[in-house]
């Protein structure tokens, strides 16, 4: 109707003349051209991957005439859209600043901590400090390197296995509960501006800083990828409809996003339960799985669940599983494992960021319907795997944790790929 409107204005004027309608001709357009949304950032792209983007979101987007719903866009966080883990950056700063509570009982903290990592943990961090205070991990070296063991190798500083147990190793991982659970007795809030102080840290930081925490060396910075920023800009310009979908604590990602103009109801993260005003050491479920421990997170197929749940409104158990094209996103993007289910999942664009994750690549480099996109990392990228990816051996991890062949949809097997975008 605005090109008909616009066409009538500017080929014809009206005018009445001896109580009849003449039609005074004057030189005629058609209608104005569209303006499409153009990626501005060149560098870093690899190969054909930016013309590729450019014309999915030209296919998809407000230059494809389509009146349909707005199309989605999905991305990972964490070495996706920044280089570094803010998950990591928060934690390291925490830790220097004396901001992690005593817990009533480290045994608590997590579901599956064993009884090993609740003894080391009680040693080193001691018991003096009341349940609620803050622990002076800024000079207590023992207690910060305890924590960091437990997390960063789920072993305790003597070797011993610090999380025992089942769970589903596609909708889970002990350790990435376990990060969101040390914040528990602050407010989201408070912990987000905890993360904003690590932000702007890690931001001023130069490139390839370590820090040391504990006795431990850590990455020092973190930096928004510009390429992203752009892709993430010029999607929205085009009428999509775009999410972060991280396995990072949601308070924390929260710190961050608006840096690539995404606001706080277009991220998707840990949950973990408030009471009070105060976050605990529970989890929101998805799907059909109850709020409860960290059973499912917002991590490999539970990244899927909370893009079905949260975005498209599909509940119960139907959430874990694949929804028809005109339910799932158009476009995603990832790194790793954790994001191999949603990146699939999209039906017009994938992108893989090359960490040498076997499963993503797997799936990436076989690329069977030709909607993967590779590109090496934008910023300290990954050297070249001289090995292939074991994709048709112990490439995919099952539900219980041991290792199979990655399959296409249509059930045949994913042959080994070679690593050929670094």
């Amino acid at each position: 109707m605005l090109n008909k409107r616009r066409w009538l204005a500017a080929g014809a004027a009206l005018a009445v003349v001896g109580g009849g309608i003449a039609v005074a001709q004057t030189a005629t357009a058609g209608p104005a051209p569209r303006t499409c949304p153009t990626l501005k950032v060149s560098k870093g792209w690899y190969g054909e991957n930016r013309a590729k983007l450019q014309k999915m979101i030209d296919e998809h987007g407000v230059c494809s005439g389509s009146d349909g719903a707005r199309p989605v866009a999905t991305f990972d966080w964490d070495n996706t859209v920044v280089k570094n883990d803010v998950s990591d950056a928060t934690l390291a700063w925490a830790l220097r600043h004396d901001k992690l509570l005593q817990p009533k009982s480290w045994q608590a903290t997590n579901k599956w901590l064993t009884e090993d990592a609740h003894r080391a943990l009680t040693k080193t961090c001691g018991t003096s400090v009341p349940a609620g205070r803050p622990l002076p991990t800024s000079r207590n070296t023992a207690c910060t390197d305890e924590i960091l063991d437990v997390y960063q190798d789920a072993k305790t500083s003597t070797g011993k296995t610090a999380f025992v147990g089942e769970w589903n190793h596609r909708r889970t991982v002990p350790e990435y509960v376990w990060i969101t659970q040390l914040f528990a007795g602050h407010s989201p809030a408070t912990l987000t501006s905890y993360a904003k102080q690590a932000r702007a840290e890690n931001l001023k930081a130069p490139l390839g800083t370590e820090q040391t925490v504990g006795t431990h060396k850590m990455a020092g910075y973190v930096r928004y990828y510009v390429q992203q920023k752009d892709l993430i800009r010029t999607l929205k310009a085009a009428g999509f409809n775009v999410y972060i979908v991280s396995a990072s604590s949601e308070p924390i990602v929260r710190a961050w996003a608006p840096g690539v103009g995404i606001d706080r109801d277009h991220v998707i993260g840990i949950r973990n339960l408030v009471s009070d005003g105060r976050l605990t050491t529970g989890v929101q479920g998805c799907g059909d799985v109850k709020d409860a421990h960290g059973e499912v997170l917002t991590y490999m197929d539970g990244k899927r669940c909370w893009i079905n749940q949260e975005i498209y409104g599909v509940k119960g158990a139907k959430a874990w599983q694949q929804q028809d094209r005109a339910h799932r996103v158009t476009f995603a993007a990832g790194d790793a494992e954790t994001d191999v289910t949603f990146v699939r999942d999209a039906t017009a664009g994938r992108l893989a960021i090359n960490r040498n994750k076997a499963e993503l690549m797997c799936r990436a480099y076989d690329n069977s319907d030709r909607r993967w996109l590779v590109n090496p990392m934008f910023i300290e990228p990954k050297k070249r795997k001289t090995d292939p990816y074991p994709c048709s051996t112990t490439g995919y991890t099952k539900p219980d944790g041991t290792l199979a062949p990655v399959h296409r949809p249509d059930g045949s097997v994913i042959p080994d790929q070679q690593d050929t975008v670094y």
